[in-house]
């Protein structure tokens, strides 16, 4: 069974409103300014001084009054969402399709599918290590949001980044499954929009890939090309990692 994480009762708190802040923010740079320009106009340059002073300490905490409260509305967000980790069997379906998918295009034999199998999770498990390490934070690995799976998952700042990992052996990416994956993310910011979340959500496309640098630059060309028609309030990177460099760095010495 699916295990929720928990949701306390400090996800219902009152929040402090980012709005009343800036209004209140507004009125003391507006009433300084008006202070400034008397001043210059009284050519009283001391009272200028202190003014100006005055001005330049309250739009730097200001903004990191803003900032801080725009911090706590990400973390206070973080907590209603419906964060699930995603069922074995819909994990073990994503990996046998995926494995199936490449079996096919290398044209193995049925007695080297549990071979295949094994590299795949290997390349997966590496690749995200590496988005880890390059991004600093922790993820969370085989998550489903709303009816959503995605290989991995991670917050920064304000903005929730949902990884979803493919393994290429020749440079193609098919556009059912980029239209699948922006599908995924889609749903995800549906919900969002529909339980009041009001964090961003970014796609991380990771491609972990056994090709010739050629193929390696038509991949990049083809990319352009599938991700050239984003929905709007979508946003996407996607990343390319090499399997034998993953394997130098985490596997052999």
């Amino acid at each position: 069974m699916a295990k929720q994480l928990e949701t306390t009762l400090d996800s219902f708190a009152r929040r402090e409103s980012p709005v009343a802040w800036a209004v209140l923010s507004a009125v003391i740079v507006v009433s300084l300014l008006i202070l400034l320009v008397l001043a210059i106009a009284a050519r009283n340059w001391l009272y200028t001084l202190f003014v100006l002073v005055a001005l330049a300490a309250a739009i730097v905490v200001s903004a990191r009054n803003l900032l801080g409260l725009q911090r706590l509305a990400a973390r206070s967000d973080q907590k209603l969402i419906d964060w699930q980790t995603a069922l074995p069997d819909i994990q073990r379906q994503n990996l046998n399709l995926e494995v199936f998918e490449l079996s096919k295009i290398l044209e193995v034999e049925s007695t080297q599918l549990a071979d295949l199998q094994t590299a795949y999770i290997v390349a997966e498990d590496l690749a995200l290590r590496q988005i880890q390490h390059d991004e600093s934070v922790l993820l969370m690995r085989h998550v489903t949001i709303g009816k959503a799976p995605f290989n991995a998952v991670f917050v920064k700042g304000d903005v929730l980044n949902c990884i979803d990992v493919s393994f290429l052996v020749v440079p193609d990416i098919r556009q059912e499954k980029v239209d699948a994956m922006l599908r995924k993310i889609t749903s995800v910011k549906k919900t969002f929009g529909e339980t009041g979340i009001r964090m961003k959500v970014r796609l991380m496309i990771v491609l972990v890939t056994q090709l010739t640098p050629e193929d390696d630059d038509r991949l990049r060309d083809q990319i352009k090309d599938r991700f050239k028609n984003m929905p709007v309030g979508i946003t996407t990177v996607v990343n390319i990692l090499d399997f034998e460099s993953l394997q130098k760095i985490y596997v052999t010495d």
